[in-house]
């Protein structure tokens, strides 16, 4: 690796931060010198239009302001009316516009809006023709207005429009320059990054056309570009690929950059590319060193809220000097900080990536820009602020170094209009350019940065913060963060810990997964018969007399100390998991943790419930209720899930006070031979948990059908559930409960207000990953027929770019499926939709060889009704829809599942009833539909899908427990002594 660990302790790297600033810089000073600009903006606000305005008059943390954010992220992209008209009064619906601030922009705004409001749909009744006229009308008066508030941050639509722009506002002001960014989101498919490419390529020779290609390039305009754009998929994971495919097309952009002696700077990415862009970099750099030595205009951008900014500044610059060249170096605060936040708490990382407090952020900015001032041979630096603070900071400490300062194109205008009235820094722009319709992801970004409380812009044109608070020092640490750790995600302790993950792009952190899967040596298992089964029944029932017994919080701890035990030994069981289940590495992670979550949520909900409750009664007696074990418990658990479902179900059963009979998959009985021993050392007695190994036509059924046998957990398919249910009712004896969680044919509906790269994302995880073998999986896709053929290209080309093969290779992201039969089940099927319905993604050999692999399929039917039956493995039905989408939710009721479904729409109202009308156990909204987190989305469906209830939720200890109640008659003794002494 290049850089450190990115997951440090944030105090840790901020007072390092602050060393490297000592005696560097004058705060009260700099902010002296900023005060007149604020003061300047404050008397000379902005126009009405432009974004401080915006954001004082409809704050994002208002509903008003959500409302207008939602409208400017998707409407532009809605084809049909009946959709544009729903989106407009879902979200027009949801505020008060009549509260807004007494102005001229609220006022003529707000009325406009309650008028608006007045012709479109309520959801109530049923709107008459003059409703529907005044609808449109409404629609199109709003979808101008947001095409308008784009024109305020989008330069121009076609880079022409843009440089024509640039033109008349260079001729007012001469110091500026511009960096053009041709928008769009990051490429999906080979098509996408082919069209990015071309779009560079096009817009670097329209900003040559026009530039002196003599001069200097930090003097002409130039051009940024993102990688994630050019590489479908540009993963560290990929890196060889990356560095194959991508770094030649990149090269062509540099060189007629460098022709031209514009200048060209790789825009920031997530810290999970950072080690990769910098792969990329250097490759170009060299390149750049061996053919254009006397180019000064490559560059790169460096995002400030990253703990690990100074060392990337300090590698970069050890890498110019080395090949000799002096880099144009962009300063930036960072863009995706509430999905590095996010990321971290997902993934169970040791801490953030990125700091925390925005003065923590600020602190290593100034750092930053230090050390970028320091190397003048090497950088020419960029800082990129409308932090009036921070700009008279790095004026201060950069003395007679040459630099730039940069802004984004409609926001911070006022204060570099003080500033360029006194300071000759030359100013350069950061234009956007794109089609409205593909600035909608970029705008919702510069909103939800710039409109957030606490950012400078926002606070500038707020008369009530004052000047002393607005410009004060940001050199200080705050050791308590605002967020939780990613560890206490959950509550601080005593609560429950999160599982701890790690980030498969950090070396030192998959170094010890690699090296257990290296030498991890599948164990094998001996297979128990029916008659070792029937012995088992009998030991179990003999231990359970004195199990029961273990206290609830003794039992509690044994989870807890299998738990810790599981954690620590993540990279064997993540090896297991790779070499027995043919898990990719990332989800046998996942595995891991989840089967961690069990054991600790368990043991707190055992705890919880299994405390006696006082009732309230008549005086002269106690009631309490209290819940007890109910005896063996046989657990049956599938190969899908050999160490999550296996344990979930195991702890659930011992954390209550049952005897456990453990019957795992066939085809995965070693994962779950080192679960079992695991819980052993823990202190779980040997015949309370006992293994029994074998085919389930044998020691499954012989299990089930033993008398003694308490309850029955099962997960696996219907058709299996139902055979252990009739077993089950044709005991003699006592009604035994059985829990069972099957599969599904889930579906997801996609209105044309959704974003269609995020579509694509969600579909692609939820229906290959894992080579399809959830139970969770998406089986059927419901598109709108108004954007159907767009999304179903974009699946199709992002699927074609999965590698499939062999699970232990780190870029694998298909494995193959678990085994020959589940080969020829899902092949049969593929065969049967090859023949009957339109392919849209054949099945195609492997990228890399692997035993039983199927690649992603996928097949458009005529309806919802001809999708018959689960196909359990990586194979995708599509069906287009039109009209209600309520209609398509009914339809899908009537399949008779209910385990998951997955909604994609823009308008909240709709999602809501949506979510109300479908009979499905797991429901998601705008994202992906597998992944359940244990405590945070229990699992499990109702129908064909299960009988509930949910794994890893609240309510599922109790079907592991009887009940009783237990009444003392507390005056028979004599009389009531409560009584008489509280009358006394």
């Amino acid at each position: 690796m290049r850089l450190p660990n990115p997951y440090r302790p944030e105090a840790d790297v901020v007072s390092r931060r602050l060393a490297a600033l000592a005696g560097a810089l004058d705060w009260h000073a700099a902010a002296a010198v900023a005060a007149p600009w604020v003061e300047q903006v404050r008397r000379n606000p902005p126009p009405f239009w432009a974004m401080e305005s915006l954001l004082r008059e409809y704050p994002i943390s208002s509903a008003e302001g959500l409302a207008l954010m939602r409208l400017a992220e998707a409407l532009l992209r809605v084809p049909d009316a009946e959709t544009a008209i729903a989106l407009t009064a879902d979200q027009l619906g949801r505020a008060d516009f009549d509260g807004a601030a007494d102005s001229a922009l609220s006022r003529l705004s707000s009325s406009a809006i309650a008028l608006s409001k007045k012709f479109l749909p309520d959801g109530e009744h049923a709107p008459g023709l003059m409703a529907k006229l005044g609808a449109r009308t409404v629609v199109a008066a709003t979808l101008r207005a947001v095409q308008l508030l784009g024109r305020q941050f989008v330069l121009g639509q076609t880079i022409g429009e843009a440089m024509q722009e640039a033109r008349s506002a260079q001729k007012k002001q001469p110091q500026l320059r511009y960096s053009y960014d041709m928008l769009g989101e990051g490429a999906r498919t080979a098509a996408d990054a082919a069209r990015y490419l071309q779009s560079y390529l096009d817009a670097i020779d329209s900003i040559a056309a026009a530039a002196d290609s003599a001069g200097a390039p930090a003097r002409n305009d130039g051009i940024s570009i993102k990688l994630s754009a050019l590489h479908p998929r540009y993963e560290d994971a990929q890196r060889e690929r990356v560095l194959r495919e991508l770094v030649p097309a990149v090269w062509q952009l540099c060189e007629r950059a460098a022709d031209a002696n514009l200048n060209l700077t790789i825009d920031a990415e997530e810290v999970d590319r950072l080690e990769l862009s910098l792969d990329v970099f250097e490759a170009l750099a060299a390149r750049v060193a061996a053919e254009r030595p006397q180019w000064q205009g490559f560059g790169l951008a460096m995002q400030a809220y990253q703990t690990r900014a100074l060392e990337l500044i300090e590698h970069v610059t050890a890498l110019a000097r080395k090949y000799r060249l002096r880099l144009m170096c962009r300063l930036v605060k960072g863009a995706y900080w509430d999905a590095e936040i996010k990321r971290a708490q997902e993934l169970g990382l040791p801490h953030y990536p990125v700091f925390t407090h925005k003065h923590h952020s600020d602190v290593s900015y100034l750092a930053c820009a230090r050390a970028l001032l320091a190397a003048p041979d090497a950088i020419y630096p960029q800082f990129a602020t409308h932090n009036a603070g921070t700009i008279a900071a790095i004026l201060q400490m950069a003395g007679n170094t040459p630099f730039e300062l940069q802004r984004l194109h409609g926001m911070g205008e006022g204060v570099y209009r003080e500033l360029m009235k006194t300071t000759p820094a030359p100013v350069r722009v950061y234009a956007p350019v794109g089609q409205h319709k593909d600035l909608l992801a970029y705008l919702v970004r510069r909103l939800l940065e710039n409109g957030a409380n606490s950012s400078f812009v926002n606070q500038l044109g707020d008369d009530h913060v004052p000047l002393d608070e607005l410009l004060a020092s940001p050199l200080h640490l705050t050791a308590a963060s605002p967020l939780p750790a990613p560890e206490w995600l959950y509550g601080p302790a005593p609560a429950r810990r999160n599982s701890t993950g790690l980030d498969l792009a950090v070396e030192s952190m998959r170094a010890p997964l690699l090296a257990a899967g290296a030498a991890t040596v599948v164990p094998a298992v001996p297979e128990a018969t029916a008659a070792s089964a029937a012995s088992a029944v009998q030991a179990s029932a003999a231990s359970y007399r004195q199990w029961h017994k273990t206290p609830v919080g003794a039992r509690a701890a044994m989870l807890r100390q299998a738990a810790d035990a599981l954690q620590a030994d993540l990279p064997r069981f993540c090896a297991l998991l790779v070499k027995e289940a043919f898990k990719t590495w990332g989800d046998a992670i996942a595995e891991v943790r989840e089967a961690v979550d069990f054991l600790r949520y368990y043991a707190d909900e055992a705890e919880r419930i299994m405390r006696p409750v006082a009732l309230p009664g008549p005086t002269g007696e106690s009631n309490e209720l209290r819940l007890t074990a109910r005896g063996p418990w046989v657990c049956i658990s599938p190969w899908n899930f050999p160490l999550a479902i296996f344990m979930g179900q195991v702890a659930a059963a011992l954390a209550t006070g049952n005897t456990v009979l453990a019957k795992p998959a066939e085809q995965t009985p070693a994962v779950a031979l080192e679960a079992v021993r695991l819980l052993h050392a823990a202190g779980v007695p040997a015949d309370v948990l006992q293994l029994l190994h074998g085919p389930g036509e044998t020691v499954g059924a012989a299990l089930v059908a033993a008398p003694g046998v308490a309850g029955v957990v099962f997960t696996g398919s219907t058709q299996v559930a139902k055979i252990i249910h009739r077993a089950l009712a044709a005991k003699d004896g006592a009604i035994v409960p059985l829990i069972a969680e099957t599969g599904g044919i889930n579906a997801m509906l996609v209105d044309s207000s959704a974003l269609p790269e995020q579509v694509v994302d969600a579909v692609v995880q939820s229906a290959f990953r894992s080579a399809g073998q959830r139970c969770s999986a998406l089986r059927l896709l419901c598109v709108h027929e108004g954007i159907a053929d767009h999304v179903i290209e974009m699946i199709r080309g992002a699927a074609a770019e999965l590698a499939g093969g062999d699970p232990a290779l780190l870029a694998t992201d298909v494995g193959p499926v678990i085994d020959a039969e589940a080969f020829d089940n899902i092949t049969r099927a593929t065969q049967r939709l090859g023949a009957e319905q339109k392919v849209l993604l054949a099945p195609a050999a492997p990228t890399r060889e692997a035993a039983n692999f199927i690649a992603p399929a996928a097949y458009e039917v005529d309806s919802i009704d001809s999708v018959k039956a689960e196909i359990f493995g990586p194979v995708l039905q599509i069906v287009r829809w039109s009209g209600e989408p309520s209609a398509v939710i009914e339809r899908i009721n009537t399949l008779g599942y209910g385990l998951t479904l997955g909604i994609q729409t823009r308008i909240d109202s709709r999602a809501a009833a949506l979510a109300a009308q479908a009979h499905v156990g797991n429901i998601y909204v705008n994202r992906n539909i597998i992944g359940a987190v244990v405590g945070v989305q229990p699992f499990g469906g109702e129908g064909l899908s299960g009988t509930g209830p949910k794994a890893g939720g609240p309510h599922y200890l109790y079907r592991f427990c009887a009940e009783q109640t237990v009444t003392i008659n507390t005056t028979a003794a004599g009389g009531n002594a409560a009584l008489l002494a509280a009358s006394a």
